[in-house]
């Protein structure tokens, strides 16, 4: 069974911000997909954001009850109420998310992305696979942080002290580059796509309801940590890993990079085989995503690398 052509996005609460829904809007410009379906379980809040999505062709919004779709997925899997108890429980809009993305892909299939992503290339290609993801270099995974050995932690907070320098450091990005082979290729989910019923979604499902409750609300447990432990369990043609560039092109922390002011050196940011890039929402970016708006990436687009990659996937906004 291939990969239906569609992209969904997951939103908890009622604000969408103008950086959020570039990523619908880039996925309707350059993704090359039947649709691209945003499932909201709040009303969402009226407003130019609003009135762009709804304008766009190829973009729909629906609007989902979270209790009523995770119970429909568990009864499928035979898990009586456990995902709708687990969603529930969480307060966490980012874990909640875990939960409701891989239910989504569970019973609908297509391809997930975060919403602080941008698509800049056709996912057609990736629909050839029979269920796929994508690894980020990252310092801290699991079996490090629960490692014991001083060698293992002294090793990852030497990569730690030293990706915080290139994070801080003008340009700090291509220096990571040279030296990106030391870190970790780790599991991430915000990328990640398959058909109905897909083994993978299927096991993470599972594994969520199986997973003690007071793990589930610790972080990373219900996201990357999970899927980590799960994809040693498929071989590689049951599942494609897709290397960072195709998704990740500047990983956690560094990511930063796509703010900064500067030269904005896209095509060198970029990889080749990227067809996603991955912004990483978080505490760091949380002041820019604040500013983001039409206006701001006209006003930015050649002196920083974040408007320099909207206005590339969507033109009409430095023209307009």
């Amino acid at each position: 069974m291939s990969i239906p052509a569609r992209v969904h996005f997951c939103w908890i609460g009622p604000q969408l911000s103008w950086a959020y829904a570039f990523a619908l809007l880039s996925a309707a410009a350059q993704a090359d997909m039947d649709e691209v379906l945003l499932h909201h379980t709040d009303e969402l809040a009226e407003g130019a954001v609003l009135t762009a999505l709804r304008s766009t062709p190829g973009i729909r919004l629906e609007r989902i009850d979270a209790r009523t779709l995770l119970a429909e997925a568990g009864a499928r899997l035979g898990l009586s109420g456990v995902l709708a108890d687990i969603d529930a429980n969480l307060t966490s809009p980012a874990q909640r998310s875990d939960v409701l993305r891989a239910a989504i892909l569970y019973l609908q299939g297509g391809i997930y992305l975060d919403l602080d992503t941008i698509t800049v290339a056709s996912l057609r290609p990736l629909l050839d696979a029979p269920q796929f993801i994508g690894t980020e270099y990252i310092v801290w995974p699991h079996w490090v942080r629960s490692s014991r050995s001083a060698k293992v932690w002294a090793k990852h907070l030497a990569l730690d002290v030293l990706r915080s320098g290139l994070r801080l450091c003008p340009g700090g990005w291509r220096g990571f580059r040279q030296v990106e082979h030391w870190y970790f290729k780790g599991i991430n989910g915000a990328v990640m796509g398959g058909p109905a019923g897909a083994p993978l979604f299927a096991a993470n499902l599972i594994a969520m309801a199986a997973m003690p409750p007071a793990r589930r609300s610790q972080p990373y447990a219900l996201g990357p940590d999970l899927l980590q432990s799960l994809v040693g369990q498929f071989s590689g043609g049951e599942l494609v890993i897709h290397e960072p560039g195709v998704f990740y092109p500047l990983p956690p922390e560094i990511s930063t990079h796509w703010f900064r002011s500067g030269l904005s050196n896209l095509d060198l940011a970029l990889r080749p085989q990227t067809r996603v890039v991955h912004w990483y929402a978080s505490v760091r970016s949380k002041p820019y995503v604040a500013v983001i708006d039409p206006k701001h990436v006209r006003m930015y687009r050649h002196t920083q690398l974040y408007s320099a990659l909207v206005s590339r996937v969507l033109p009409q906004l430095a023209c307009s």
